[in-house]
């Protein structure tokens, strides 16, 4: 005999909403007053209020694989010249060995800049 589903566990039904239909949702003055609460917070850089505590850590392995994100400037060409065991070594990692050359010297550039 298959067990029947309770009312409680059957999924509710998707609402589909459009941009439009968000932007013009009338809000509540308690869901305004929160918004600007979070705002004013937000432009502090205070984050104290926010429950962190459902975001599992992350694992060695993601970890170890995280890469900097650049921000997106434009770049000047250059030629340089490079030992070809290094060029070898770049190449072996992947796609985007020229830019990972950039990657290399930023955070060399950086950690000089900040020691320690």
């Amino acid at each position: 005999m298959a067990k029947k589903l309770s009312a409680s566990s059957q999924p509710a039904q998707l609402i589909r909403m459009s941009s439009e239909d968000i932007k013009r949702r009338q809000w509540t003055e308690e869901e305004k007053r929160a918004i600007s609460q979070i705002a004013k917070d937000q432009k502090a850089g205070d984050d104290s209020k926010i429950d962190f505590s459902d975001i599992p850590p992350l694992t060695k392995h993601q970890l170890a694989n995280m890469v900097r994100l650049r921000e997106v400037k434009k770049k000047v060409a250059v030629s340089v010249r490079l030992d070809p065991r290094v060029l070898i070594w770049l190449k072996s990692k992947g796609d985007g060995h020229l830019t990972r050359i950039n990657d290399i010297l930023l955070n060399l550039m950086e950690a000089e800049r900040h020691p320690g």
